[in-house]
């Protein structure tokens, strides 16, 4: 059990990249005072734990409702986790993307928008941690009991998340931009390997079922 409680953890963490968002958080809220950087973490750390309880809860019914097979779901989110996460490895690292893509909120003032976007999505609640949450909550292979312990360690992820994003200058300082893209890396190097697993898995399982 405590291995299984360490995987999911090592998984979420990845895909979720607490430390990646770091930059991002700090390049979106560089003009604003202290109070105001406070308020657009809380708020995006909450919006992003709404987005992943919402496809925890309802992820799977959703897909039972399409008529697709979970062994299916599962393999297609291990082949968009494992792309993910060689994009994570070979392409630009998480804060210099995510940086990028949200160069035009640069200049809001609106500390609404910038907690959603790019903070709560794509960075923190991002598409790989939607795909993942739904995996690792089965309804057919993990208990009500398992699956409120998956929902907490995700919530666990995310605390840290919003300590991280609170003492975000400090960590910076530390690190540095260089050493958050290493971090991002690796991790992405460690979710290549679950993804791939996922992904024979699920099509196992799907020729098992047929």
């Amino acid at each position: 059990m405590l291995s299984v409680l360490i995987t999911q953890f090592v998984v979420l963490w990845a895909v979720i990249d607490p430390i990646g968002s770091v930059p991002v958080y700090l390049s979106q809220t560089s003009h604003m005072t202290k109070q105001q950087r406070r308020v657009v973490a809380v708020k995006a750390v909450l919006i992003s734990a709404s987005i992943l309880l919402f496809f925890l809860i309802a992820g799977q019914f959703l897909l039972e409702a399409m008529q697709i097979p979970l062994p299916a779901f599962q393999a297609a989110g291990g082949l968009v986790l494992l792309l993910f996460a060689l994009t994570m490895i070979f392409g630009e690292s998480k804060p210099d993307q995510e940086t990028k893509m949200s160069s035009d909120t640069l200049t809001r003032s609106d500390l609404s928008a910038t907690a959603v976007y790019p903070l709560a999505v794509p960075s923190i609640a991002s598409p790989g941690a939607m795909m993942a949450i739904v995996m690792l909550t089965d309804n057919h292979r993990f208990a009500l009991a398992e699956q409120a312990m998956t929902a907490g360690i995700m919530m666990l992820v995310l605390v840290v998340t919003l300590l991280l994003l609170l003492s975000a200058s400090v960590i910076h300082k530390i690190i540095g931009q260089v050493g958050a893209s290493i971090i991002s890396r690796v991790m992405g190097l460690i979710l290549a390997a679950v993804a791939t697993n996922n992904l024979l898995q699920g099509i196992l399982d799907f020729y098992t079922l047929a």
